[in-house]
């Protein structure tokens, strides 16, 4: 079990690791291959099952990883004309 689910300690990308992609430390698998995986409606355990390498915890930590990015990536509201 890793010790703690921030992204340092939970994600890492290394050019000769599957090009470069991010990688759940430790396994050639990629963030992409978990999301997809979650995507297509398996659980976290399912997708342990698929993967023996992870642990729930760091699907976990990919998920919030995805969130974390997908909240960076939203636009921005304008602010309203008149304020």
């Amino acid at each position: 079990m890793r010790a703690s689910l921030a992204p340092e300690n939970v994600i890492a990308r290394d050019p000769k690791v599957c090009g470069g992609q991010p990688v759940v430390k430790g396994t050639r698998v990629t963030l992409r291959t978990v999301l997809a995986t979650l995507a297509e409606g398996a659980s976290v355990e399912e997708v342990v099952k698929a993967f023996p390498s992870l642990q729930p915890s760091d699907v976990r930590a990919v998920i919030a990883y995805a969130a974390a990015s997908a909240e960076e990536d939203l636009p921005v509201a304008g602010v309203p004309a008149g304020l």
